[in-house]
Order: C-alpha cells, then structure tokens, then sequence
C-alpha cells in the first residue's frame, strides 16, 4: 500500500520553517516558490520534505523527472559513471558518452536525416544555442517568437520570451530584432474567432500583415515556436496551426525551431511533441525530461544546418558524462514503456478533467496532451475572466493536502507528473483537486 500524500505536521514544519529562515538570509530572492516546500528525499511519485511529510509529486520537479524521483536504473547508471568518469570537459576533449548520446539524439529525433547536437545544462542554454544558430546559418538578423511564450531567462532566451513582465522588467534593452506575435490560444483568440472559421488568422496574419507592412521576410532568419505552450498556460494549438505555420516557413526559407524543453522526451505520449503536428523541424530545443534531474540541454539540427566553425559555441559543462549516461537510460526507459504510459494515464485523467470542467463553473477550460495537462480557473465560464487568486488558493490548498501542483499562464494549473504515474495516482490526485475545487468555490461564494 503506498504510504502517500501523508501531511504529519503544520505546514510548513518546524524543520522546514528553520530552512525558510537561513533561505530569505543567504539565497537570490529572484526565483518563484509558489509554497513552502523544503525536499529531503524522493522515490518515484512520492516527495518527503525535512519534516517527513509526504506530498504526492504532480510537478516532477517541473516537468524534470520523467522517469520518477530516483529511479532505480538511473541511479544505478549515475553512480557507475560516477565512479569511472565524472568530468572532462567535451568543449575541448572527446567524450564518447557525449558521441553516443548525440547518436541516439540523431536517430529520434523527427526527420530522417542525419543530425547534429550541441549540448548545453538548461534549457534556456539550448535556446541561445539555436537563436546563435539561427543567425549564423541564414545570416539574417530578425526571428519571430509568440505572446505567453517561456523560452528562458538568459538574455537571448528571455528577449523571446514574453511570458510575465517580471521576468522582463529592469532588463531592458534586450536582443534587437525580436518580433512577437499571438499564438494559437483558441480558448482566448486574439482575433475573437474560433477554430472552425478562422482558417489560421494567426498564421495568415504573418503572411499579411506582418510581412507587408513592417517585417521583410527574407530578414528573418527563424520562428521560434513551443509546439505547446509551457509556462504561458500549457496551450494546445489546433493541429492545423503548426502545419500553416511550418508552411509559412518553407515559403519564405526561413528556420522553423521547436522549443520542446517542456514538451518533449515522452511527456505528451509520444517522445516528442511536434510528432502529434507531423513537424519536422530544423531545430529542436530539448532539457528538462532528458536526463531526469541531472544538469543536460541539447540543441539538434540536421548537419546542414549546424555548421559553423569551431569556437563559434562552446560549454564547458554541457555534455557531462553523468549527465549523458543518465540521459542514454532515461530514453531507453521512456521507449521501453514509460512514453506509453504517458499517453494511457494522460488519456484518462483528461476525460476525468474534462468531467469536472462541466461540473465546476470555475474550471473554463481543460487541455493538453499525454501528461501535460492543464485546468484553467476563471471567474465566470461565460467572460473568461482570469482568477489568479481563485488558481493560487486551489494550489495552496492542495499542498497543505499533499499534492503538489504548480500554476500556468495567467490563471491555469497545470498537471505533469512523472511518467511512471498511474491510476490510483491519478485518482487520489483528483479527489484532492476536487476537495480543493470545492474549497475554492465555498470560500468564492
């Protein structure tokens, strides 16, 4: 029998709270920390804070450990290579785990060609990679990106990013020559149309407007585009927008890059997003899911495309053999069964979503793919008005029953738990939800 979610003491607990305290003295006050949760340990979907606390993870350290919380073979693959290698920096040495891993990268990867890979620690380090690599192949200067886009806080990733003005504020001028445009959120069009008589607006509106009237075409070197939207509300476009904006893209020869640091290595049941569109891109952006919690981005492109000289991009640490070898186990975990998994567990809890949507005037929309999932909490289903307190109390709520959840765009919460989930946690996370769901309401009215 699983021994979680099991609450012991007031959050946060006296252990916790002492942590909480040397935090705000010694740690950047910079980052967001939606509850005070202070880890001690994890095992597959179960976190245990300093206080013995047990939550059951729906976050997997945002959207992280896709294999679970210290999976047996993955630690088992760490600890090996630890004991034979650990550094020596794949910038100027030969790491055959960085070769092997960028084999298998190459291989499944969309596109049936051969690919090439650089290999960075974050996410936003896969983006810079692909924004210098866009620039440098095409030599033109503009890229497009979208509104509620999340690529990134370093310079060149955040200037794509326009996702909460906080991230942007006090920073600026950022990187010239970034042009946003609205994304596909059919739950809130931009244009005030719906998906059956829009014929892509938002893609038309690019060919003939944008490229009319302000932005020459043949300037712009790529769009960078979330195949779903990640931070901004997890977002689901109609499949039908990424096919005319990739046909946009073949048009004008211009670079079509997926950022998939959230979206891809199984999360939506198939190991990459830009599956479910039949998307080949030109350049893929991957983190996060690929080596379940170890440090390791990578940025993939056809070898075509990737390449610039030597020195053109360097990482000292992107490509660490532990990390890579975690990565090599991770993906065989995934096409051993985990990607299924995900599309089977996400197929349901979505159905069962979608049944609390119609009982709860609060949820307006449910949307996502495999177990990228989110609930958007409104005010009214009928003006869509964001609730962004209404989202944060369900959240708060649920952590001080042991779930762990994190919020999305404006007023969404968003569900991606480890891959390895199954229905009982599923059904256990959902009767939390509701508890909360029904909290929120009582406390609304």
């Amino acid at each position: 029998m699983k021994n979680y979610p099991s609450i012991r003491t007031k959050l946060p607990g006296p252990n916790a709270t002492q942590y909480l305290e040397k935090e705000k003295k010694f740690v950047s006050p910079s980052s967001t920390k939606g509850y005070p949760l202070v880890v001690k340990s994890a095992k597959g979907m179960a976190v245990t804070d300093v206080d013995d606390n047990i939550f059951l993870d729906f976050t997997s350290g945002v959207a992280v450990c896709n294999t679970g919380h210290n999976h047996d073979q993955i630690v088992a693959s760490i600890s090996s290579q630890a004991s034979t290698l650990i550094h020596m920096s794949g910038a100027d040495f030969y790491n055959p785990l960085q070769i092997q891993l960028a084999e298998k990268l190459s291989a499944i990867c969309p596109g049936s060609y051969t690919k090439r890979v650089f290999f960075g620690n974050s996410g936003a380090e896969s983006v810079e990679a692909a924004f210098k690599l866009a620039r440098y192949h095409t030599k033109r200067s503009i890229v497009i990106a979208f509104y509620n886009a999340f690529h990134g806080r370093t310079m060149g990733a955040l200037s794509l990013t326009a996702s909460k003005l906080n991230q942007r504020k006090h920073f600026l001028p950022l990187i010239p020559e970034v042009i946003h445009i609205p994304y596909a959120y059919c739950y809130r069009c931009h244009y005030g149309l719906t998906p059956d008589n829009c014929h892509m607006a938002c893609v038309t509106w690019i060919r003939e407007e944008l490229f009319k009237t302000k932005v020459p075409p043949e300037d712009v070197a790529a769009i960078f585009v979330e195949i779903i939207q990640g931070e901004g509300g997890y977002i689901v476009p109609p499949k039908e927008f990424h096919k005319a904006l990739y046909q946009l893209t073949r048009d004008f020869n211009i670079l079509y890059i997926a950022d998939e640091v959230q979206s891809g290595m199984g999360r939506t049941g198939k190991m990459f997003a830009s599956e479910h569109f039949d998307i080949v891109p030109d350049i893929i952006t991957l983190a996060k899911g690929i080596a379940s919690g170890l440090p390791l981005s990578a940025t993939v492109a056809s070898e075509k495309i990737m390449n610039w000289l030597p020195g053109s991009h360097a990482s000292t640490f992107g490509g660490n053999p532990v990390s890579c070898q975690a990565a090599l186990t991770t993906i065989r975990l995934l096409e051993e069964g985990l990607i299924d998994n995900a599309a089977k567990q996400g197929d349901y809890m979505i159905n069962e979503l979608k049944k609390l949507e119609r009982t709860y005037p609060i949820i307006g929309d449910v949307r996502g793919l495999g177990l990228m999932l989110a609930a958007e909490i409104v005010k009214d289903k009928e003006t869509k008005e964001y609730a962004p307190e209404v989202r944060d109390s369900i959240i708060q709520k649920a952590f001080s029953k042991g779930l762990l959840l994190l919020g999305c765009g404006r007023s969404a919460i968003r569900f991606c738990p480890p891959l390895v989930v199954s229905k009982t946690d599923v059904d256990v996370a959902l009767s939390i939800f509701e508890e909360c769901l029904k909290a929120a309401m009582q406390s609304k009215f």
